[in-house]
């Protein structure tokens, strides 16, 4: 890949019971990645999110912890590409492949944490970094698809500051 995938366009909301997080990773899906979904390979990628609290003359403490995994799918049959996000049972229909992208690549008002389990007036943090499984093609298809193994992408930590 040309460029490194990255997260970008963090924001960090509060509402009255939880803090929502809203970001995107960017340069996440290659060109081979992109033949490999419209050959139907599955294509999950996962969002750690940590939000942390400093504490002075201490190691700073973990507050919540969050997996996120979203999935796309191409049908080749329908022409269609379904996309299963982190808070959906069900899954979503895109005709067209950048919507169906930008919908497994960004975050939109995830919770994190509920507010009452964070300490007021505290310094506190946001960790997120975001990664693609790896894909397990059956027997013999790898032959076919040789090129899955070469698009593995795993984003450094982003950290977010904000004040709670």
């Amino acid at each position: 890949m040309a460029n490194q995938a990255d997260i970008r366009d963090v924001l960090i909301t509060q509402s009255t019971e939880y803090i929502h997080l809203y970001a995107k990773v960017n340069n996440s899906i290659s060109k081979d990645m992109e033949k490999a979904i419209l050959a139907g390979v599955p294509t999950t990628i996962t969002f750690l999110v940590d939000l942390y609290q400093e504490r002075s003359l201490w190691f700073d403490k973990k507050a919540a912890g969050v997996v996120i995994k979203q999935t796309i799918k191409y049908d080749n049959v329908k022409k269609m590409f379904y996309v299963w996000l982190h808070n959906r049972q069900e899954s979503e229909g895109f005709q067209d492949f950048e919507s169906a992208k930008r919908a497994i690549t960004e975050l939109n008002g995830v919770v994190v944490a509920p507010v009452q389990q964070l300490q007021r007036y505290t310094p506190t943090y946001i960790m997120i970094k975001a990664k693609l499984d790896k894909v397990r093609l059956p027997l013999g298809m790898e032959y076919f698809f040789f090129f899955v193994s070469l698009w593995d992408f795993e984003t450094d930590w982003y950290k977010q500051r904000f004040m709670f």
